[in-house]
Protein backbone atom coordinates (compact mmCIF):
# COMPACT_ATOMS: atom_id res chain seq x y z
CA UNK A 1 0.00 0.00 0.00
CA UNK A 2 1.17 3.25 -0.76
CA UNK A 3 1.06 6.21 1.38
CA UNK A 4 1.86 10.32 0.36
CA UNK A 5 3.15 11.95 3.76
CA UNK A 6 3.28 16.06 2.68
CA UNK A 7 5.47 17.88 5.44
CA UNK A 8 7.49 21.03 4.96
CA UNK A 9 10.18 19.96 8.11
CA UNK A 10 12.46 17.34 6.25
CA UNK A 11 13.39 15.57 9.91
CA UNK A 12 9.47 15.20 10.30
CA UNK A 13 9.25 13.87 6.79
CA UNK A 14 11.75 11.49 6.63
CA UNK A 15 10.40 10.17 10.64
CA UNK A 16 7.51 10.00 9.22
CA UNK A 17 7.68 7.81 5.94
CA UNK A 18 10.63 5.50 8.27
CA UNK A 19 7.85 4.68 10.46
CA UNK A 20 5.45 3.62 7.88
CA UNK A 21 8.36 2.04 5.68
CA UNK A 22 8.91 -0.20 9.18
CA UNK A 23 5.98 -1.89 8.52
CA UNK A 24 5.89 -2.60 4.97
CA UNK A 25 4.61 0.27 3.85
CA UNK A 26 5.52 2.32 0.39
CA UNK A 27 6.08 6.24 0.91
CA UNK A 28 5.68 8.84 -0.95
CA UNK A 29 7.53 12.08 0.35
CA UNK A 30 6.14 15.97 -0.97
CA UNK A 31 7.66 18.45 0.76
CA UNK A 32 5.49 21.40 -0.50
CA UNK A 33 1.59 21.59 -1.43
CA UNK A 34 2.64 21.31 -5.34
CA UNK A 35 4.66 18.34 -4.90
CA UNK A 36 1.94 16.39 -2.57
CA UNK A 37 -0.69 17.13 -5.59
CA UNK A 38 1.99 16.53 -8.35
CA UNK A 39 2.67 12.98 -6.20
CA UNK A 40 -1.14 12.09 -5.30
CA UNK A 41 -1.77 12.71 -9.32
CA UNK A 42 0.64 10.86 -10.52
CA UNK A 43 0.52 7.78 -8.09
CA UNK A 44 -3.25 7.54 -6.37
CA UNK A 45 -1.64 6.89 -3.35
CA UNK A 46 -3.87 4.75 -0.91
CA UNK A 47 -3.61 7.13 1.94
CA UNK A 48 -2.49 10.84 2.01
CA UNK A 49 -1.23 12.51 4.99
CA UNK A 50 -1.10 16.48 5.01
CA UNK A 51 0.79 18.90 7.16
CA UNK A 52 -1.22 21.98 7.50
CA UNK A 53 1.55 24.55 7.36
CA UNK A 54 3.87 23.82 4.09
CA UNK A 55 4.94 26.31 1.23
CA UNK A 56 3.22 27.01 -1.85
CA UNK A 57 0.13 25.44 -1.32
CA UNK A 58 -0.99 24.87 2.60
CA UNK A 59 -2.50 21.25 3.72
CA UNK A 60 -6.27 22.98 3.41
CA UNK A 61 -6.12 23.60 -0.46
CA UNK A 62 -4.39 20.58 -1.26
CA UNK A 63 -7.05 18.44 0.81
CA UNK A 64 -9.64 20.75 -0.77
CA UNK A 65 -8.62 19.70 -4.46
CA UNK A 66 -7.55 16.15 -4.12
CA UNK A 67 -11.22 15.78 -2.24
CA UNK A 68 -13.15 17.77 -5.33
CA UNK A 69 -11.45 15.32 -7.43
CA UNK A 70 -11.30 12.10 -5.31
CA UNK A 71 -14.24 11.37 -3.46
CA UNK A 72 -12.79 8.06 -1.69
CA UNK A 73 -9.44 8.65 -1.07
CA UNK A 74 -8.49 8.65 2.71
CA UNK A 75 -7.37 11.90 3.70
CA UNK A 76 -5.57 12.46 7.47
CA UNK A 77 -4.10 16.10 8.92
CA UNK A 78 -1.06 15.39 11.01
CA UNK A 79 -0.68 19.01 12.28
CA UNK A 80 0.57 20.98 15.72
CA UNK A 81 -2.36 23.65 14.98
CA UNK A 82 -4.62 21.66 17.36
CA UNK A 83 -7.33 24.50 18.08
CA UNK A 84 -10.87 23.21 17.88
CA UNK A 85 -11.32 25.44 14.51
CA UNK A 86 -8.26 23.83 12.91
CA UNK A 87 -9.84 20.46 13.21
CA UNK A 88 -13.20 21.43 12.20
CA UNK A 89 -12.06 23.24 8.90
CA UNK A 90 -10.10 20.21 8.19
CA UNK A 91 -13.37 17.82 8.58
CA UNK A 92 -15.38 20.23 6.64
CA UNK A 93 -12.99 20.15 3.69
CA UNK A 94 -13.53 16.30 3.93
CA UNK A 95 -10.52 14.77 5.78
CA UNK A 96 -11.22 11.95 7.04
CA UNK A 97 -9.16 11.91 9.91
CA UNK A 98 -7.22 14.63 12.19
CA UNK A 99 -4.10 13.67 14.22
CA UNK A 100 -2.72 15.95 16.75
CA UNK A 101 0.97 15.95 16.86
CA UNK A 102 2.63 15.13 19.22
CA UNK A 103 1.82 11.46 18.48
CA UNK A 104 3.39 7.99 18.97
CA UNK A 105 4.09 5.24 16.22
CA UNK A 106 1.52 3.16 17.41
CA UNK A 107 -1.46 5.84 17.14
CA UNK A 108 0.05 6.77 13.70
CA UNK A 109 -0.07 3.07 11.97
CA UNK A 110 -3.54 2.31 13.65
CA UNK A 111 -5.31 5.37 12.14
CA UNK A 112 -3.13 4.79 9.43
CA UNK A 113 -4.42 1.59 8.93
CA UNK A 114 -8.32 2.08 10.14
CA UNK A 115 -8.56 4.59 6.97
CA UNK A 116 -7.14 2.93 4.63
CA UNK A 117 -9.66 -0.06 5.78
CA UNK A 118 -13.15 2.04 5.53
CA UNK A 119 -11.89 3.29 1.83
CA UNK A 120 -12.34 0.51 -0.12
CA UNK A 121 -16.09 -1.20 -1.40
CA UNK A 122 -17.99 1.06 -0.28
CA UNK A 123 -21.75 0.59 -0.73
CA UNK A 124 -22.93 2.82 -3.77
CA UNK A 125 -27.18 2.04 -3.85
CA UNK A 126 -29.02 5.00 -2.67
CA UNK A 127 -31.56 4.90 0.50
CA UNK A 128 -34.01 7.17 1.90
CA UNK A 129 -33.63 8.85 5.09
CA UNK A 130 -36.76 10.82 6.18
CA UNK A 131 -37.68 12.80 3.20
CA UNK A 132 -33.88 12.38 2.12
CA UNK A 133 -32.49 10.24 -1.04
CA UNK A 134 -28.84 9.43 -0.64
CA UNK A 135 -27.11 8.66 -3.44
CA UNK A 136 -23.98 7.46 -2.26
CA UNK A 137 -21.65 7.05 -5.61
CA UNK A 138 -22.57 10.92 -6.13
CA UNK A 139 -21.92 12.35 -2.32
CA UNK A 140 -25.16 13.96 -2.06
CA UNK A 141 -28.87 14.10 -1.04
CA UNK A 142 -31.55 15.19 -2.40
CA UNK A 143 -34.94 16.88 -0.83
CA UNK A 144 -37.15 17.67 -3.66
CA UNK A 145 -35.46 19.57 -6.20
CA UNK A 146 -32.82 20.32 -3.40
CA UNK A 147 -28.67 19.05 -3.67
CA UNK A 148 -26.90 18.45 -0.04
CA UNK A 149 -23.61 17.49 -0.82
CA UNK A 150 -21.56 15.08 1.22
CA UNK A 151 -18.51 13.80 2.72
CA UNK A 152 -17.87 9.97 2.62
CA UNK A 153 -17.67 9.96 6.42
CA UNK A 154 -21.34 11.38 6.71
CA UNK A 155 -22.29 9.21 4.07
CA UNK A 156 -21.14 6.94 6.43
CA UNK A 157 -23.19 7.85 9.16
CA UNK A 158 -26.18 8.31 7.17
CA UNK A 159 -26.34 4.78 6.04
CA UNK A 160 -25.38 3.54 9.74
CA UNK A 161 -28.56 5.60 10.54
CA UNK A 162 -30.37 3.87 8.34
CA UNK A 163 -29.33 0.25 8.89
CA UNK A 164 -29.93 0.80 12.81
CA UNK A 165 -33.19 3.03 12.27
CA UNK A 166 -35.04 3.52 15.91
CA UNK A 167 -31.94 2.51 17.45
CA UNK A 168 -30.25 4.02 20.19
CA UNK A 169 -26.33 3.89 19.27
CA UNK A 170 -23.83 5.10 21.53
CA UNK A 171 -20.74 7.10 20.18
CA UNK A 172 -18.60 4.14 20.37
CA UNK A 173 -20.90 2.07 18.49
CA UNK A 174 -21.11 5.19 15.74
CA UNK A 175 -17.03 5.27 15.83
CA UNK A 176 -16.75 1.84 15.50
CA UNK A 177 -18.54 1.84 12.64
CA UNK A 178 -18.13 4.54 10.78
CA UNK A 179 -14.62 5.47 11.46
CA UNK A 180 -12.90 1.87 12.62
CA UNK A 181 -12.19 -0.20 15.87
CA UNK A 182 -8.68 0.89 15.30
CA UNK A 183 -9.51 4.31 15.60
CA UNK A 184 -8.30 6.26 18.38
CA UNK A 185 -11.27 9.28 18.73
CA UNK A 186 -10.70 13.36 20.19
CA UNK A 187 -13.13 13.57 22.38
CA UNK A 188 -15.90 15.75 20.29
CA UNK A 189 -14.52 14.28 16.75
CA UNK A 190 -18.28 12.40 16.38
CA UNK A 191 -20.12 15.35 17.77
CA UNK A 192 -18.45 17.46 15.53
CA UNK A 193 -19.25 15.62 12.38
CA UNK A 194 -22.89 15.03 13.46
CA UNK A 195 -22.83 18.91 14.15
CA UNK A 196 -21.37 20.22 10.45
CA UNK A 197 -24.47 16.88 9.04
CA UNK A 198 -27.33 18.50 10.70
CA UNK A 199 -26.68 21.64 9.05
CA UNK A 200 -26.42 20.22 5.91
CA UNK A 201 -29.74 17.82 6.00
CA UNK A 202 -32.07 18.98 8.83
CA UNK A 203 -34.93 22.04 8.25
CA UNK A 204 -33.74 23.28 11.95
CA UNK A 205 -30.71 21.86 13.10
CA UNK A 206 -31.29 23.74 16.28
CA UNK A 207 -34.23 21.25 16.75
CA UNK A 208 -32.97 18.38 14.98
CA UNK A 209 -35.59 16.10 13.34
CA UNK A 210 -33.39 13.04 11.53
CA UNK A 211 -31.16 12.90 14.00
CA UNK A 212 -31.69 13.20 17.85
CA UNK A 213 -29.46 13.07 20.68
CA UNK A 214 -29.72 10.71 23.58
CA UNK A 215 -28.05 12.60 26.48
CA UNK A 216 -25.06 11.14 27.84
CA UNK A 217 -25.28 7.84 25.32
CA UNK A 218 -25.50 9.06 21.43
CA UNK A 219 -27.60 9.61 18.85
CA UNK A 220 -31.06 7.60 16.99
CA UNK A 221 -32.41 7.89 13.97
CA UNK A 222 -36.36 7.47 13.79
CA UNK A 223 -36.93 8.89 10.40
CA UNK A 224 -35.83 5.54 8.27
Amino acid sequence: MTILFAEDDPLTLDSLAACAESEGYHCLRARNGHEALALWRQHQPAVVCLDIMMPLLDGYEVCRRIRSADAQVPILFLSAKNEEIDVVAGLQLGADDFVRKPFGKAELLARIRAAARRAPATPTAEFHLADLTVQPSHLKATRGTISIDLTPREVALLRCFHQHSGQVLTRDTLLDLCWGIDYFPESRTLDQHIAKLRKKIELDPEHPAIIETIRSIGYRCTSA
